[in-house]
């Protein structure tokens, strides 16, 4: 008796083994064939955009917002005075605090591109996590009246596969940019900000990263003018893609 309940024991042991490698290896399988998809996608999504045409002479200044409220009014002022339209990247979060300023932006006539919901390390989310910070900043861009964007800048230039797939599955044209003026470090004066930018604008179609920091504000009317002394014309995102 003792011997035949062993090997019944003996038996669904064997048998609960072999369901457990089964589905096992099935979950190995389906994980493998899901990274092979992504890797698959990536292989055919468009890299990041860091310039534009290179026969171009236009130049592009990409303000990304997600702070800076208080010196926007300025920065509009002076591209005003100037005829000058560029491209703002904003948060949708931002677009939510101070809908009114959003507003003004867009009547300006600048174009206006994403910069995700929240500014977070997109490099470190998921496909589905970086499609909802681009559906959500979307959305609110939209209600609070702009046109749909087309241009999507991740915080700080950080990204990983998932950010490039869940743009281009949504639409958007994935933006870094070839010249920094790194305005958010300490010590980034007016002529700091301006000597950085013209060292590095040597080449046609360049995208200019800037934020809306007082000093940049300040630096804006004499980089302008330098710019222009080099036949270089300032405008979006966009104008550098198309000409």
């Amino acid at each position: 008796m003792i011997i035949i309940l062993n090997k019944k024991f003996i038996g669904l042991v064997i048998v609960v083994a072999i369901m457990i490698i089964i589905v096992t290896s099935g979950v190995i399988m389906y994980n493998k064939n899901d990274e092979a998809t992504i890797t698959s996608n990536y292989n055919l999504v468009n890299k990041p955009i860091e310039r534009g045409n290179e026969n171009s002479n236009h130049i592009a200044f990409a303000c990304n917002v997600d702070w800076g409220n208080e010196v926007i009014p300025e920065i509009l002022q002076i591209l005003k005075e100037k005829e000058i339209k560029i491209t703002f990247f904003v948060t949708g979060r931002w677009v939510k605090a101070f809908p009114d300023l959003f507003q003004t932006i867009v009547e300006a006539g600048h174009e206006i591109g994403s910069h995700g919901y929240q500014h977070l390390d997109y490099s470190k989310l998921s496909l589905e996590q970086n499609k909802q910070q681009i559906k959500q900043a979307e959305e609110v861009i939209i209600k609070y009246g702009a046109k749909r964007p087309i241009l999507f800048a991740p915080p700080s230039g950080a990204y990983n596969q998932y950010t490039l797939i869940a743009a281009e599955e949504l639409g958007y044209k994935t933006i870094l940019w070839s010249i920094d003026t790194i305005d958010w470090r300490q010590g980034s004066t007016k002529d700091v900000i301006v000597k950085r930018v013209m060292e590095k604008a040597n080449h046609e179609g360049g995208i200019v990263l800037m934020h809306p920091m007082p000093e940049t504000a300040k630096a804006l009317p004499l980089l302008i003018e330098e710019l222009q002394k080099k036949n270089l014309e300032i405008g979006g995102v966009s104008d550098v893609l198309v000409h």
